[in-house]
């Protein structure tokens, strides 16, 4: 039966896969920034540059094992909801049924 719980979890991965998306644009614009900058000279610049390149790279690997993690926990999820629907085919189809009738109620109200 459909939880709290799910919701938290669902919760979670609509957050995990924001933060993905908005890291995935910060690495981008990082990028673009060091290839704007790669004609500026000074001792500065340099080392800013270089440890720029080594925390983007970094942040790369984060968000490929951050990536790779989720991708694991919606298998796992989804295997968990199959086999629950399996095993209780006519109380998913029940629930499946409520919750398109509470649909059908908030958007017949509009």
């Amino acid at each position: 039966m459909y939880t709290e719980i799910d919701d938290a979890v669902a919760t979670d991965m609509v957050t995990r896969e924001k933060l993905v998306s908005d890291l995935k644009v910060v690495i981008a614009d990082a990028e673009e920034l060091l290839r704007a900058t790669a004609n500026q000279a000074g001792e500065k610049i340099a080392e800013i540059r270089v440890k720029a390149e080594e925390n983007l790279r970094n942040a790369k690997i984060r968000l490929a094992r951050a990536e790779e993690a989720m991708l694991e926990r919606t298998k796992a999820a989804a295997r968990a909801t199959d086999d629950y629907v399996r095993a209780n085919p006519w109380r998913a189809v029940g629930i499946a049924a409520g919750a398109g009738f509470i649909v059908g109620l908030l958007v017949g109200r509009r």
